[in-house]
Formats: C-alpha cells, structure tokens, sequence
C-alpha cells in the first residue's frame, strides 16, 4: 500500500506534486467535483491518482494509528530475509557494484532491515529510493539518512546493475475499469453529484481490448488494467536488462487478466466506500503480476515466479530465524511466533511474489 505516487503521463493529476496547489485552494473533493462538473465523468485512474497523491503526502499511514500495516512494520524478519535474498543474488552474480532501489518505501523499516542484512553479507549498495511524499521520504531519511530520492524511475542510475525491491507498490497506482453491460464492455468513470462521488459507465469500448474469453463475459463483470505500472515494470525491466541486476515485486495480487472488481479503500485498519471522501484514505487494488510479467519479458528481462509469500518467506528460511530470535530473547518468543505465523499464514496466499534478472545474471531464490 505503500507508494510513490508516480504520475504518468496517461494519468494527470490535479496538480504538479500530486497534492498542492496553494494554502488558499479547495479541499481536493471540491477540485474533483468541479473539474466533473466542468468536463464531465472522469476516469477511475483520475481519480485514483489524484486521491492517492494527496493521501500520501499529507500522513504517514502506516502502523496502529494510520490507516494500514505492511509486512516491514510486523517484522524485522521480512526485511532481513528480503536483505540475504537480495545480496546472495549479488554473491552469485560475481558481487558487482550494485545500486539498491526500493519503490515505495514506507517509512524506510524494509530498507533499514534489508541493508542490516546485506551489510553483513558483505554487500554495502548505495541507496536509491522512488518517493513522492515528502511526509515519509522525512521518515525515510531517519532509518536511511544516506539514500537518494527520485520521483521516478527515469532517474535512476544507468551505469550500474540494479538490484529493486518493490513492497505494496504496484497496488496503490491508478487503474482502469473496463464493466461489462447488456450492449458490451464500457470503461467506467466517476460521476459526482453535490460531492456524492459514484461509478457509472462511460462510452463502450472495442472488444479487442480484452483478451479473448472475457469478450462475453456476463452483465455486470468488471475487468482492471493498469497502464501506469506496466510502464513502470517495463522501464525497470529494460534497464536491469541493459545494465544487469533484479527486481523483486511482492503485493497482493493475481495472475490475470480476469474478471473481478478489486477497488478498495482502507481508513484505521477497515475497509470503506473507495467513492467517499477522496484523498483521505488508502486507494488500492489488487496487482496483475503476469501483466507485469509480460511487461517484463517485452522489455527482454527473464522472469521469475510467482510464489506465494508464505512459500518464499519459507524458502528463504524464516522459520530458522524466527527460532533465533526466540532463542536471544526468550520473553518475545511468543510474539515472534504470531508475527511469523502472520507473515507466512495469514498474508501468506493473498500476497504473491515475483521477480526479473537480467538474462546474464543468476535465477534468485525461493521463486523456483
């Protein structure tokens, strides 16, 4: 869920930085509503984008007081394993000179952990991280005061293998509807009536814009596509390519494209009306990992997976370490059991995992 709120180009936003457009301005439903009001029903990535710019940079959500906890913020154990996996990769690989890059950061708890891990692998990276919210790249520079901040991934370092990590990035930007109706597939906008914002159905929209058997798909099917993280994943994807390295994607998320209406909202750990009070709560949907996958393999990067997060946190041996950190503190061996169990099981089939290599590198672990 957490995100850099990149804008591309397909996807404007309401403002410049995603969030401000001066201290005298309407609150961002007022915006919404009048830019509606102006031009018509917009697009649910419209609305998405610009929700989610504005959510991001004005709060740190994250935690018991935000709105969501991601798997960093249970446990030091998945940054750490996300930190050995990445750096026996880099062993592998003949230990290059690497760049680190995480999208969507959060508060920096991932990275710190991860670069913990790797330090002692001998892997020390500098560190580049893709971040919009000036609220958590604060929060990052405390855990990880030496990192460079990027808007996107455009500016990233071209001389170097690299090695990106990508936590609960992809579902939190924008995507496409497509529903279904009696008279064919229509894209799906957000309509507005004295601030009351609800999806309605747009102008059709060709059949060949969806895969062959969702082409009669019954009445009310709703399909999603996200044309802002495929450009992503093929940017990363062409420059691991090129340069070398990885990219290793966790999220909850599908091996589509199918039917099903994954819009959602979270606001203090429960899930709201995505249409309600935009800019105030988390807007996420679920990840098309082979689209982003196929995106992949265009770009010439080889792919890898998918695994479910309990069956690569497994592999990746987080039951031995759980046991460690039990056996140098015996009075938390019980929470470190429940964060484990909740790592492995409770998130463990809903979040999926993959990841890209440059096709000279070595095929990582877990993802087999």
């Amino acid at each position: 869920m957490t995100n850099a709120n990149p804008t591309p180009a397909d996807t404007p936003s309401p403002s410049p930085s995603g969030t401000r457009e001066g201290s005298g301005d309407a609150p961002l439903p007022e915006r919404l509503a009048r830019a509606i009001t102006l031009a018509g029903p917009i697009p649910i990535a419209h609305y998405m984008a610009a929700a989610n710019a504005q959510y991001y940079a004005t709060r740190d959500p994250l935690g018991a007081a935000g709105d969501f906890t991601t798997s960093p913020e249970i446990s030091q154990m998945f940054g750490e394993l996300i930190g050995l996996w990445c750096a026996d990769l880099w062993d592998r690989a003949g230990r290059p000179d690497v760049a680190w890059v995480e999208l969507g950061p959060g508060r920096g708890t991932l990275a710190a952990d991860a670069l913990r891990a790797m330090a002692k692998a001998g892997l020390t990276p500098a560190v580049h991280f893709i971040e919009t919210s000036p609220t958590l790249r604060a929060a990052q520079a405390e855990r990880v005061p030496n990192a460079t901040w990027h808007d996107d991934t455009t500016s990233l370092p071209s001389d170097l293998p690299l090695i990106a990590v990508a936590n609960e990035f992809f579902d939190a930007l924008p995507i496409r509807q497509l529903v279904r109706t009696a008279g064919g597939w229509h894209e799906r906008l957000v309509a507005c009536q004295d601030l009351l914002f609800l999806p309605i159905a747009g102008k059709p929209v060709p059949d060949d814009l969806l895969p062959p058997h969702l082409h009669d798909a019954p009445p009310g099917s709703i399909v999603e596509t996200s044309p802002a993280s495929v450009a992503i994943m093929r940017d990363l994807a062409t420059r691991i390519a090129a340069q070398g390295g990885a990219a290793l994607v966790i999220d909850y998320g599908y091996m589509g494209p199918a039917i099903g209406d994954t819009f959602q909202a979270m606001r203090a750990h429960a899930f709201v009306n995505p249409f309600e009070h935009p800019g105030e709560h988390d807007l996420t949907a679920h990840v098309d990992m082979a689209t982003l996958l196929a995106a992949a393999i265009t770009a010439r990067a080889t792919p890898h997976g998918p695994a479910t997060q309990g069956a690569f946190l497994t592999a990746l041996g987080i039951d031995a370490r759980a046991a460690a950190l039990s056996s140098a503190a015996a009075e938390r061996a019980t929470a470190v059991a429940a964060d484990r169990d909740r790592l492995v099981a409770a998130m463990g089939d809903l979040f999926k995992v993959i990841a890209i290599t440059a096709p000279t590198w070595p095929s990582p672990e877990g993802l087999a």
